[in-house]
């Protein structure tokens, strides 16, 4: 069964065409700077070369539209009919607490979407675009909604409410909701067989390092606590957001900068974390080459982000009552050794051992990057969150 998988943002589009059955990646690509002058359209088949055009996205559909026409082209599709795509699965960031698992999408999914618009006002609204346009263009094809927050809703009271007056979480529902969840949840199942542990008998703790991070503990195969928030404000230190802070530096700075609360947000979101601290950027590739050079910024921008991932593992392992694995995963759990050596730095009164050698080498690829006497498995394991949405949507649908 082949399946597309449509990952919404505000001005973007991330494609996969994935064969259900086996696994296999079509073809994949992204509509960027959609709504924006400049646009750009990247497509890439199997057994195809890549093709980048510019090409004016007016909006979210006449994206998708380009989509679905190239992938039926007679000279460079891999599809010979748009029948040959039998459901349409949707990243979804923001569930609320209504969704604990995919949904197939009807009338009544999207307005739950609509009513969790205000707790995601950059991701839930595009999304809403994505489904009413493929709703529009391929209107008798089932669609799938798969939430990021879905996975955590398995996390007790006491993991996802706040030291605020209960009546906000009963009046607003205020409360840790956690974000990365296709994620996390792939990257513990694909542990599991990796180790040969029982899902169902472990405790793990997932590390998502990127631009955006988050770390999840998770017992049994089921997530007790996560980093991220209310929002994906709250955390680690991550690319351009702050992550934990006192609440009360919002007011100060707003007080001394003269900005409004708006202002700060944005500046805790867009111009904090790694960047703000280094002064130079969000990528941890270029604080790599700066630190390097000697640009004491750099790296003590990375220190700091590695400091408090082992912070959170040592918190979460508390949580757990111990663990059995830790795994790295996204752009730089997967990539950064020193960042991983860094972290793994801090965690030795668990009884770990780096394999210096295994580090070195597992970049980009499943590998234990921990030595064999270590009393805790250290795993780099790639995520594939598109996979899991499409998973997702292979299992509703082959119901209907």
């Amino acid at each position: 069964m082949d399946i597309l998988v449509i990952n919404c943002g505000s001005s973007s589009l991330k494609y996969q065409l994935i064969n259900a059955n086996t696994e296999e990646v079509l073809a994949s690509g992204i509509c960027d700077r959609i709504g924006i002058s400049g646009g750009s359209f990247s497509y890439k088949a199997k057994n195809k070369d890549k093709i980048t055009q510019e090409v004016e996205l007016k909006d979210h559909e006449v994206a998708i539209g380009i989509v679905l026409n190239t992938l039926i082209d007679k000279d460079i599709g891999i599809l010979s009919s748009l029948s040959e795509i039998k459901a349409i699965g949707h990243r979804i960031v923001h569930g609320g607490e209504h969704f604990t698992k995919s949904a197939l999408i009807n009338e009544e999914v999207i307005r739950h979407i609509e009513e969790c618009a205000d707790l995601a006002p950059l991701h839930n609204p595009a999304h809403l675009l994505g489904i009413k346009a493929c709703k529009h263009l391929m209107p008798q094809t089932p669609m799938v909604a798969v939430f990021d927050t879905a996975f955590h809703q398995t996390m007790p009271p006491r993991a996802f409410i706040y030291g605020l007056p209960y009546e906000y979480y009963e009046k607003y529902k205020i409360r840790r909701y956690g974000f990365h969840g296709t994620s996390h949840s792939y990257v513990s199942k694909r542990t599991a067989e990796f180790l040969g542990i029982r899902l169902e008998n472990s405790k793990i703790i997932t590390c998502h390092l990127g631009n955006g991070s988050s770390i999840c503990a998770i017992e049994n195969g089921k997530s007790v606590d996560t980093s991220m928030g209310l929002t994906p404000l709250e955390g680690l230190v991550m690319g351009t957001r702050s992550g934990d802070l006192d609440p009360a530096i919002i007011d100060y700075i707003a007080q001394k900068e003269n900005k409004s609360t708006q202002e700060v947000l944005n500046i805790l979101n867009k111009k904090s974390g790694v960047l703000g601290i280094s002064g130079l950027s969000s990528d941890f590739r270029d604080l790599l080459a700066a630190d390097e050079k000697g640009d004491l910024k750099a790296r003590f921008a990375r220190e700091v982000f590695a400091y408090r991932v082992a912070k959170y593992i040592g918190s979460y392992t508390a949580a757990l009552s111990g663990v059995d694995a830790i795994v790295f995963c996204a752009g730089v759990g997967e990539n950064a050794k020193f960042i991983r050596g860094k972290i793994v730095s801090h965690l030795q009164f668990l009884g770990i051992t780096l394999d210096e050698e295994a580090n070195l080498q597992t970049v980009g690829k499943e590998g234990i990057i921990s030595t064999k006497d270590s009393k805790v498995k250290v795993c780099v394991i790639p995520t594939n969150e598109e996979l899991m949405i499409a998973r997702d949507t292979l299992e509703i649908v082959s119901k209907l």
